[in-house]
């Protein structure tokens, strides 16, 4: 394979497209630190290319994990994978996925140290167990027998570590602290993110039901499924609506609310839609729309406006 097809194949295996949600996290986090005064460019950098690494990993694993099921077919409907289309052997797959998880090892402890220094143990040891259990959880959505993503429990963890941790552990890296009121924001990303994976469980719910990949939509059905996606979608608004009505005065604060737009459109897509075929547009729709809320969050936090 020439050096360009090599490229490619691994820009296929990372699916950039994922990117932007996975730094939505920490644009909020960081835009609650510079809410409470903090800021630090080093760590913003380095909090953005150790998510980045979390997310490539995870990518890199989840082609691996569902092309050795076979769960990545033929029958599938999104784009295809880097190991089902044989763009990349499975030999070539799981050194990259080592190689992905040393980079990420090195980027938390980098991470830490520019936050905490070394003095700070408690704190690093926390955050370390943090970092770790990030790259565990890129890795056994798919990978492995007891892989979390075949047993509905994908939504969980989305939750846990794009909203809950990469919100408020961002925020606690510049500030030290956490406030209650932070909750709400790293709520409605988390929620967020769980709608763009409840997306790709909805476009392939016919493929994961024959492949005994027991999704949270294949336990609760297509139909169920898309009213799932309005709870998560309609909760992330009131949080982040209840949020910015307690933390800023001037109608400016309310700006981020706008991105909310195109999701209310989607959610209307989404009701009017009855085939799985259609559904996976709506992926980029919704992570666009949610890097959006970051990027707003991120603007009126730093009083650019």
């Amino acid at each position: 394979m020439s050096t360009k097809k090599t490229i490619a194949a691994w820009l296929n295996a990372a699916r950039l497209r994922t990117l932007p949600l996975s730094i939505s996290g920490v644009l909020i986090g960081t835009a609650l630190a510079e809410l409470y005064g903090h800021s630090n460019y080093l760590i913003f950098i380095l909090a953005l290319l150790t998510t980045i690494g979390f997310q490539v990993t995870s990518n890199f694993a989840n082609d691996y994990g569902d092309g050795v099921k076979g769960t990545d077919n033929s029958a599938r409907i999104g784009p295809a994978r880097a190991l089902q289309s044989g763009l990349l052997s499975k030999t070539a797959l799981k050194r990259g996925i080592l190689i992905s998880v040393v980079i990420d090892a090195l980027l938390v402890i980098v991470l830490i140290l520019a936050a905490f220094g070394p003095q700070n143990l408690v704190f690093l040891l926390i955050f370390l167990f943090l970092g770790a259990a990030s790259i565990w959880a890129s890795l056994k959505y798919t990978i492995g027998d007891s892989a979390y993503g075949y047993k509905g429990l994908g939504d969980v963890f989305v939750f846990l570590f794009f909203g809950l941790v990469a919100v408020m552990g961002t925020m606690f890296l510049y500030t030290k602290f956490l406030t209650a009121l932070a909750f709400l924001p790293a709520t409605a990303i988390g929620l967020l993110s769980v709608g763009v994976l409840n997306l790709n469980n909805l476009r392939d719910f016919k493929s994961d039901k024959k492949a005994k990949k027991n999704t949270l939509v294949v336990y609760l059905g297509f139909e169920n499924g898309k009213i799932y996606h309005y709870v998560l979608l309609i909760t992330a608004f009131l949080c982040m609506a209840f949020f910015l009505f307690r933390s800023f005065e001037n109608w400016l604060g309310f700006i981020p609310l706008i991105a909310f737009v195109p999701i209310f459109w989607h959610l209307k897509t989404i009701y009017l839609t009855s085939n799985p075929e259609l559904i996976d547009p709506e992926l980029k729709k919704l992570a666009l729309s949610s890097f959006f809320l970051a990027v707003l969050m991120y603007v009126i936090c730093n009083n650019f406006l």
